[in-house]
């Protein structure tokens, strides 16, 4: 059975709830996306879970956010898919949700009110857009990416026993 996430923001104006078979916050993203809407160590840590088992208290108050992208390799402004939510009171980012993946639903490690289960090795991803002042905390067992790893977090879970049935 999965694990329930339970989730809210800073002032309290948004909670949440969501199933996951996937709780173990591993991935550290250091894109500029993530590192400017965390605001904190330099990157953040998205879990995944079934999108149709979110529910929210509060959805008057969410704000949506979708990035605007352009850099060397995409030298033509596009709009990210993914809709990042958002606390309109506090300001505290609550998850991301994507349309082009309908089945997941990312909430940000940092929004969890509960506790996580550690994770025995991280994986640090989108490296290459990390901010200079960033030194990546990478352990012994650690990988890191300069984009995306192969590996979904489904997949990862499930090679380390960590899926959750």
């Amino acid at each position: 059975m999965p694990v329930t996430l339970k989730g809210s923001c800073r002032c309290g104006a948004v909670r949440f709830a969501v199933e996951s078979h996937t709780p173990v916050p591993y991935q550290l993203c250091y894109c500029s996306i993530c590192r400017k809407q965390q605001g904190g160590g330099g990157y953040a840590i998205n879990l995944a879970a079934d999108s149709d088992t979110l529910k929210v208290e509060g959805e008057e108050h969410l704000g949506l956010y979708r990035a605007e992208i352009q850099d060397e390799e995409r030298p033509r402004l596009e709009i990210s898919t993914g809709e990042r939510r958002f606390c309109r009171e506090c300001g505290a980012a609550l998850w991301l949700y994507d349309p082009t993946w309908p089945d997941l639903v990312h909430p940000f490690a940092s929004a969890i009110d509960g506790p996580l289960p550690s994770a025995p090795e991280r994986v640090h991803l989108m490296v290459k857009y990390k901010a200079e002042w960033v030194e990546p905390d990478i352990g012994e067992n650690d990988a890191v990416f300069e984009l995306y790893p192969e590996e979904s977090i489904a997949d990862w879970h499930k090679k380390r026993g960590l899926w959750i049935e």
